[in-house]
């Protein structure tokens, strides 16, 4: 027996039964219309309920935005913009304006009117006035001479001396420096180079100079040649043969009246070098005291507190430097600077000697006689002594000139001895009462003083016056 859903199921249409794909597609029309719904109206009215301000505020942005999209667009060409400009007119292209004339007002005419520019001058032998508008040229000023040469001659170690006072007097104009030393040179080698007839040709060539700087031996160390035998090193003869071959050099600028300053060799940095170089300094010393030339030692300077040689020390400004090269022979540019050094005061004395010496003697005129009595000289009339008919004149005195003594300065003051016992003015030592001079009261002052301990009386106007008023 068939049950009532059974029976109903055989009457009723058989119904489709829609597929997957069309029961998606139904549902995101739906979401899609609900999310319409709720961005149109569900935020307006949201913001109507909540909040009028923020309603209005969305809806002027939304006016606006419909109102930029109904105006045209118009788009800028800038190639449209530059060919519609109107074209920039050059100065030259505008017209002209013609010059204002003012007429002169009409007046006195001078007596010498002023010349205009570009008129004849009236006499044709006058110059011409140069143009008030055109500035004069600068005349450069020429550079003033020194007064002071300083020739310098010898070896490599002569030539660093020369760059080093280069540096020294750079700044006074008065000083030039002549660098004439010649590198490889010595007083042995006179094949090679003879400073005997270089210092001969410099003394008597066109170039003048005051004083000569010397500073040669470096690369003498060798075996030398004389009477065409050699001679070994620091033997008796060579030092004798050496010491000659110096004094020479000196003596011919002795001869032309040239100051000579003889630089000594430096300490060096090889042992046996250093003492070949200590040898050669005592034979300059002993042959420039014969030519009155000055010695410079230069061995103390470039020693280190040990007395060793030294490549770093102080220089001319007290910093640390480098003062001798790699080699332990030749100075760096602040070690030929700090050799300079030692020569700037026997330069200046040099210099302060070769000035013309100004004579302060003033010349006085004799005594000028009584003048006689003359139509000239004027004369007070006396009148005439008792007893005597003849008229007496009195005559002015005559006027003798103003005698002008000028002190002369001492060499030297006063010397002083620093461990002396101080004396009283009399020549007394401080002591007990003086038998031979009752009146003296040094030993009063004494017990005064470091017995009663009472100061001594002040002297009027002295620092330890304090009575008032001032006395």
């Amino acid at each position: 027996m068939k049950t009532h859903r059974e029976r109903n199921a055989g009457t009723q249409a058989p119904t489709r039964n829609p597929s997957l794909p069309t029961r998606l597609a139904g549902a995101f029309k739906l979401l899609f219309a609900a999310l319409f719904v709720f961005a149109t109206c569900g935020p307006s009215v949201d913001a109507q309920e909540d909040n009028p301000a923020a309603f209005f505020r969305a809806d002027r942005q939304r006016m606006q935005l419909l109102r930029q999209q109904a105006l045209p667009t118009v788009v800028q060409r800038p190639e449209l913009l530059r060919r519609a400009a109107p074209p920039r007119k050059l100065a030259r292209d505008a017209p002209q304006r013609a010059p204002r004339v003012v007429a002169p007002v009409p007046g006195p005419e001078p007596e010498n009117p002023p010349a205009q520019v570009g008129d004849a001058p009236s006499d044709p032998t006058a110059p011409v006035a140069a143009d008030a508008a055109t500035p004069p040229k600068p005349v450069a000023a020429k550079p003033a001479e020194p007064a002071f040469t300083i020739a310098v001659i010898g070896d490599s170690l002569g030539m660093l001396l020369g760059v080093g006072l280069t540096e020294a007097f750079a700044d006074n104009p008065e000083i030039s420096v002549l660098r004439r030393a010649r590198e490889n040179t010595g007083l042995v080698r006179d094949d090679y180079f003879d400073w005997v007839k270089g210092a001969r040709d410099l003394a008597a060539g066109a170039e003048k100079f005051n004083l000569v700087v010397m500073m040669i031996g470096s690369n003498d160390r060798q075996a030398l040649r004389d009477a065409g035998a050699s001679v070994e090193l620091r033997s008796q003869r060579w030092n004798q043969a050496y010491g000659d071959r110096a004094e020479a050099v000196a003596q011919i600028f002795r001869e032309k009246k040239i100051p000579v300053l003889w630089v000594g060799l430096p300490v060096m940095k090889n042992d046996r070098f250093s003492a070949d170089m200590a040898a050669f300094n005592e034979i300059f010393k002993e042959r420039a005291g014969k030519t009155g030339a000055a010695f410079i030692d230069s061995w103390d300077p470039f020693l280190d507190d040990r007395g060793q040689y030294a490549a770093y020390g102080p220089d001319v400004n007290g910093q640390l430097q480098k003062l001798r090269s790699g080699d332990g022979v030749h100075f760096t540019k602040p070690g030929a600077r700090k050799l300079a050094y030692f020569l700037e005061a026997e330069i200046r004395r040099a210099m302060a000697a070769a000035r013309p010496q100004v004579d302060l003697e003033i010349a006085v005129a004799p005594p000028q006689q009584a003048p006689a009595t003359t139509e000239s000289t004027p004369g007070i009339p006396l009148p005439p002594a008792r007893g005597s008919s003849e008229a007496l004149v009195l005559l002015p005195a005559p006027q003798e000139p103003p005698q002008v003594v000028i002190p002369v300065k001492p060499a030297e003051g006063v010397v002083t001895a620093l461990t002396a016992p101080a004396v009283s003015p009399g020549g007394q030592l401080a002591g007990r009462t003086n038998r031979a001079n009752p009146t003296d009261d040094s030993q009063a002052l004494l017990d005064r003083v470091l017995v009663q301990g009472r100061p001594l009386d002040a002297r009027p106007g002295r620092a330890d016056d304090f009575s008032w008023p001032r006395r």
